[in-house]
């Protein structure tokens, strides 16, 4: 891969360290797939191309070794992870545990105003889709792990996010399918108003049918 192409902009956030904005900056490159899935990272030219020191970046890598988006492969640096079938069908398992958990928290201990919130997020997704085009689907993952920040839980969305971008970073270089757009949001609205009606039990079963289907989407692409 060849790193010196990438369009990279400076990084001029005064309010976050060049490490965390490096690693903003990192982890956006890999799960739009800028870096490629197996892509050596060359050091030189992101440091340069992110006007930032070889220290920071090598410190943001790390943070992104912790995060299962890149390995470290000794004496030739930094790669970006690929994830297989064997494991996104672990990272999906884990997924569905960790939001049919969330789901059920706010069903059964939401307030009124999480729920509402999560309504709201569904009102713009359809906006969001009925102004057509083939833009990708942000909403999709954005709605799940609102879904899970709403349940309260840090250590649950800790975990959430880093199965999110092992997933994402599966899925990075596919293509967008706007029929699976519009069911997902369908799925979506019958998940908040299980949510809404305060039914957790419903509402977890919907929510992993709704993976489960993802799931399966996810495998048929990679094939």
């Amino acid at each position: 891969m060849d790193v010196a192409r990438l369009d990279l902009q400076p990084l001029t956030d005064e309010r976050s360290t060049a490490a965390d904005l490096a690693q903003r900056a990192l982890r956006e490159m890999v799960l739009n797939g800028q870096l490629p899935p197996g892509g050596r990272l060359n050091e030189v030219a992101l440091a340069e191309g992110l006007e930032i020191s070889r220290g920071p970046l090598r410190e943001a890598i790390q943070r992104l070794v912790s995060e299962g988006l890149l390995k470290m492969v000794r004496h030739k640096g930094a790669f970006v992870r690929t994830v297989d079938e064997v494991e996104l069908k672990d990272l999906y398992g884990l997924r569905i545990a960790i939001e049919t958990f969330a789901a059920r928290s706010v069903a059964r201990h939401g307030s009124e105003d999480a729920r509402a919130r999560l309504a709201q997020m569904l009102e713009e997704t359809e906006l969001l889709l009925d102004g057509g085009g083939d833009k990708p689907y942000p909403p999709n993952p954005d709605f799940h792990q609102h879904l899970v920040l709403l349940a309260g839980n840090s250590e649950l969305r800790q975990a959430a996010n880093s199965v999110h971008f092992r997933i994402h970073l599966a899925r990075a270089r596919s293509a967008h399918d706007p029929e699976r757009a519009v069911q997902a949001l369908e799925e979506h609205r019958r998940i908040v108003e299980a949510v809404i009606a305060c039914d957790g039990s419903l509402a977890a079963d919907l929510l992993e049918s709704h993976l489960l289907s993802s799931l399966e989407n996810a495998l048929t692409i990679m094939r």
